[in-house]
């Protein structure tokens, strides 16, 4: 179903409560941000966000709106649901109408100023897309930019994601994650059916997924696998990932060494075969190599004084996803600069 946005050309809906649906503008859908917009909007609940609550429903609507003003809106009654005040912890229904207010860059300096560098970062996001079709969305994340929000996380992929909408529709869906630091493919649904599929591709093995690794040292084996338990500690009020021996999570990742240099490093292939959080970080450690830049799991100094040492240096390199057509759809993403410059300061050949 798609949603519709009725702007009324006068506040005379908030003041004797009717419902207006004249002059719509299907352009309303999927605001790229609040400045600008200057009009009353009317919009409809899609089928796909029954049941979301009504704050989050507008943060997703409207990413360049910060949390306080969401909850300002609705305490104040400027956001109605069918004509009525709601709480932002309302369930939503298909086919609600919500209104919501003109919204400028006035309310705040700084609102219209992270308004502006997110417009910004959302441009930057969208010349990275790998491959589009109705279903997803695979992009080549930087490093650096993280895929949800968290503490002191101003931008990341999950607020951006509005800007990937070209016209109508909802806003694409994180299906999987890579931690901030990693580079590479990354896959977004263009729908509730297709994250479900894609959802479910990922929990039944039909995603194959490649990283590349710099590491410090070189791997006894030319290839393997690494299997063992992995948990979750605090060393320092930092979390971590570790190997426990009785408890934890099983998981297993494969490994090749993809090239060597005499600076006694190598180039590795990684194919996790389960997801656990750091999984490849904390394998690459057991093999007695562990990435190069790796703040949390790798303490050397040794390559403290180059450009690309502050880096972290894995990259998700290719996916390749069986879909139920029976067709393979593959996706690669290229090295980031930094990786680049690492192999080539190193003295490495480079992979074929």
């Amino acid at each position: 179903m798609r949603a519709w946005a009725v702007v009324l050309r006068a506040p005379l809906y908030m003041r004797i409560g009717l419902d207006f649906s004249f002059w719509i503008d299907r352009r309303g859908y999927g605001c790229e941000g609040h400045s600008g917009m200057t009009k009353i909007l009317m919009l409809k609940v899609s089928e796909e966000e029954r049941e979301s609550r009504l704050d989050k429903w507008l943060c997703r609507r409207f990413p360049t709106l910060t949390h306080g003003l969401v909850h300002k809106l609705l305490r104040t009654g400027q956001v109605r649901v069918d004509g009525a005040r709601a709480k932002g912890g309302l369930r939503l229904e298909a086919g609600q109408l919500i209104r919501i207010p003109p919204l400028t860059f006035q309310h705040s300096k700084s609102e219209g100023s992270y308004d502006r560098k997110l417009e910004e970062k959302a441009r930057g996001l969208r010349s990275r897309i790998l491959f589009e079709d109705d279903a997803m969305i695979a992009l080549n994340k930087p490093a650096g930019l993280a895929v949800q929000g968290g503490t002191k996380q101003g931008y990341h992929v999950d607020n951006l994601s509005h800007s990937l909408v070209r016209g109508e529709g909802p806003r694409p869906r994180l299906v999987h994650r890579l931690d901030k630091d990693t580079s590479g493919v990354l896959l977004l649904a263009k729908s509730l059916i297709a994250a479900r599929e894609l959802t479910s591709a990922f929990q039944s093995s039909r995603v194959e997924k490649t990283y590349w690794a710099i590491v410090e040292g070189v791997p006894q084996h030319t290839s393997g696998q690494v299997e063992n338990l992995l948990g979750k500690t605090h060393v320092g009020g930092v979390e971590r990932v570790v190997v426990g021996p009785n408890e934890g999570r099983w998981a297993k990742t494969r490994y090749e060494i993809l090239d060597r240099s005499s600076a006694k490093a190598a180039l590795l292939g990684l194919y996790p075969l389960t997801g656990r959080m750091h999984q490849l970080r904390v394998h690459c450690v057991d093999l007695g190599a562990p990435i190069i830049g790796d703040r949390k799991y790798n303490s050397s100094a040794r390559y403290a004084n180059m450009k690309w040492a502050g880096h972290l240096q894995l990259h998700a390199r290719k996916l390749v996803l069986h879909r139920d057509s029976g067709r393979e759809l593959h996706i690669e993403a290229p090295l980031p600069s930094h990786m680049k410059m690492c192999l080539k300061g190193l003295g490495f050949a480079g992979p074929n």
